[in-house]
């Protein structure tokens, strides 16, 4: 005997991430976005087109801090990603866990290089 599982007795199965993936994926678009539009207004307005020009608006506390969520966000965006890619295509359990691990380790260390270059001296 089948196990139907078509229409509204349908077995539903997995990690539901779908419309948190979904959501997080476009809330960390939109702070990307404006971000850009942020950064290309702040250059299509500049005088000093100069590395001193360019630094001295990084050097700017609100600056940073908005760079700084905005990479955040990158690097959420790119987990949520990089996640469904490991569980749809990776099917041994522990080469998903691998490669998920290595993702993470990855993501963290990108977030902590991108502190580093912001508030070095």
């Amino acid at each position: 005997m089948a196990i139907d599982n078509i229409g509204p007795h349908r077995r539903v199965v997995g990690a539901h991430y779908g419309l948190k993936d979904w959501l997080a994926q476009r809330v960390t678009a939109i702070i990307m976005i404006v971000y850009t539009v942020v950064l290309l207004v702040a250059f299509l307005l500049a005088s000093d087109f100069s590395y001193e020009g360019w630094a001295g608006l990084f050097a700017q506390q609100w600056f940073k801090m908005f760079t700084f969520v905005t990479f955040l966000a990158l690097f959420y965006h790119a987990w949520v990603g990089m996640r469904n890619i490991w569980m749809d295509y990776i099917k041994p359990v522990s080469i998903r866990l691998i490669l998920q691990v290595a993702t993470i380790v990855w993501l963290v260390a990108c977030a902590g290089w991108t502190a580093q270059i912001l508030w070095r001296a």
